[in-house]
C-alpha cells in the first residue's frame, strides 16, 4: 500500500514525497489506518521495521496547528531515541506548522522549560525528565489526545516501568494510547491491559527475531579476534560499520587499537557527555565517520540508514541483544551484513542465540563443530565497567527507582 492512498493532509503528503516515502512497510500498512481512526494499538515488530513513521505520520496528520498546546505525548527510553524521533516528526511536519520538541536528562532543564512555554504540539520525552517537569513546572498535558509508548520493553529493562505507569495515570482525559515494542514481557502486557482500551494487536515478529533482510555471518576467531577483525575490515567492502563491545572499557580499548590502522574511527558509549555523543551520532549519520565502536547505547531504535555492516566483536549476552544490535543494518528491509566473532568459549551461548533467532549461520572461513556443543558455556561474559546501557537513557543508572506515592508528601524527583 502506498502513502498516497491514505487520506492525509496535503502538506504531509508533500513531506512524504520529499522524504522518498512511497510504499508502506508491513507495520505501517497494518497500523496507520487504525491509528487514524483513533483506535488504541499494540504493535510488535522487529527492529528497523518503520515503527517511528507508523506513529509519526498519523500524529502529524491529527495535529491542530491552531491549538497552542501539547496534543501528543511520546515516551522513549533514551536521549538518542528522543532526538531521532523528534527529527523524524519534524521532517514529516515540513511546512505544516506542527511543532515537535524533545525533553531528556543531561540537558539544561531551564531551556526546555522556556521552549515548553511557547508552542509545542508533539512532545517527545524520556520518563524521568518528564516527571521532573510535571512536578516542578506548570506543564499542561490536559490537551493530550494521544500517548505513545515507544520501545516499551526497553523502558522496562531500564527500570522505568513505574515512572511510565505513573505518567499514564496522570492522563485523566479521554485519549488514544499506542504501544510499540519488539517483545512483550509480562509486565508490559499488564501495562497494556491496564491502559489500552480494546487495542488492535498487530504482531509481525511472532515467528522471527533477528532482522531477516540481513546476511548473518560468523567468524570463528579463537583468541585472535583483533587480528581477524582488522583483516576483515581491510579485505571486505565495508561502506560503514558499527562494531559492538560488551563494555565501555572494551570499547575504548578496541577503539585505541583500531585507530592505529584505520582513519575515520570513533567510539560511543554511555560514559561520554551528551554533546560528544550527539556530535558522534551526527557525524556517523552524515557519513563523516566510517567506523563506530559502540556499546549497546547504539543498539536500540536508532536509525543509521547508511550502515552496511554490524560487527559483534563481543558476542551479545543474549538473543534479544543480538536482534537489536544487528537491527542497525538492514533497516526498513534494506540488505546488510551482521558479522559475529566467536571464540571456543562462546559456542554454547552462540548455539542458543542461533536457536532462538532461527538463524542458519554463514561461516566466514572454517566452521566449528556446533553439533558437539551441548550446553551453554561462559565465553567473555563479564560486563566490566559499563554494560552499554549505563548512561544511555540520560536518566541515571537505569536501576528501578521506587518513587513512592505521587499523591503523598515526597521529595522532588532528582533531575533525569
Amino acid at each position: 500500500m502506498k502513502f498516497s492512498e491514505l487520506d492525509l493532509k496535503p502538506e504531509l503528503q508533500e513531506s512524504l514525497k520529499r522524504m522518498g516515502y512511497e510504499e508502506m512497510t508491513p507495520i505501517q500498512e497494518q497500523t496507520i489506518p487504525h491509528v487514524i481512526k483513533g483506535a488504541d494499538v499494540m504493535g510488535l515488530a522487529e527492529t528497523g521495521s518503520g515503527k517511528t513513521a507508523a506513529c509519526g505520520v498519523p500524529l502529524v496528520n491529527a495535529t491542530d496547528v491552531d491549538l497552542n498546546a501539547i496534543q501528543h505525548l511520546i515516551l522513549v527510553p533514551t536521549r538518542e531515541l528522543a532526538l531521532q524521533y523528534v527529527q523524524e516528526v519534524d521532517d514529516l511536519a515540513g511546512d505544516s506548522g506542527v511543532v515537535p520538541f524533545a525533553v531528556f536528562g543531561g540537558f539544561d532543564i531551564s531551556i526546555q522549560k522556556a521552549k515548553l512555554n511557547h508552542c509545542v504540539h508533539i512532545l517527545v520525552a524520556t520518563p524521568g525528565r518528564l516527571i521532573d517537569l510535571i512536578w516542578n513546572t506548570r506543564l499542561d498535558l490536559t490537551h493530550v489526545r494521544t500517548v505513545v509508548l515507544d520501545e516499551a520493553d526497553e523502558m522496562l529493562k531500564m527500570g522505568f516501568i513505574e515512572d511510565v505507569d505513573w505518567i499514564l495515570s496522570c492522563m485523566l482525559q479521554e485519549h488514544q494510547t499506542l504501544l510499540w515494542s519488539a517483545t512483550m514481557p509480562g509486565e508490559i502486557d499488564g501495562l497494556a491491559r491496564k491502559y489500552l482500551k480494546d487495542p488492535i494487536r498487530i504482531e509481525l515478529n511472532r515467528d522471527q527475531r533477528a532482522p531477516q533482510s540481513l546476511q548473518h555471518h560468523f567468524l570463528h576467531a579463537g583468541r585472535n579476534r583483533l587480528t581477524a577483525l582488522t583483516k576483515y575490515l581491510k579485505d571486505d567492502a565495508v561502506k560503514q560499520a558499527i562494531i559492538f563491545c560488551n563494555s565501555r572499557d572494551k570499547a575504548s580499548e578496541l577503539h585505541r587499537e583500531l585507530r592505529r590502522q584505520f582513519t575515520s574511527m570513533e567510539s560511543i558509549h554511555g560514559g561520554l557527555d551528551q554533546g560528544k555523543r550527539t556530535s558522534i551520532f551526527r557525524g556517523f549519520k552524515e557519513l563523516k565517520i566510517k567506523y563506530m565502536v559502540a556499546t549497546d547505547v547504539a543498539g536500540r531504535g536508532l536509525d543509521f540508514s547508511h550502515v552496511t555492516h554490524v560487527i559483534n566483536y563481543d558476542l551479545p549476552f543474549n538473543s534479544e541483544i543480538y536482534t537489536h544490535r544487528t537491527g542497525r543494518a538492514g533497516r526498513m528491509g534494506r540488505t546488510g551484513v551482521a558479522l559475529t566473532l566467536v571464540s571456543d568459549r562462546d559456542l554454547g551461548s552462540l548455539k542458543e542465540i542461533l536457536r532462538k533467532n532461527v538463524i542458519e549461520p554463514q561461516w566466514v572461513g572454517d566452521a566449528p563443530d556446533m553439533d558437539s556443543v551441548s550446553k551453554r558455556r561462559g565465553g567473555n561474559r563479564s560486563r566490566g565497567r559499563g554494560d552499554g546501557r549505563s548512561g544511555s537513557s540520560g536518566q541515571g543508572s537505569g536501576r528501578p527507582r521506587r518513587r513512592g506515592s505521587r499523591n503523598s508528601g515526597r521529595s522532588t524527583p532528582t533531575t533525569a
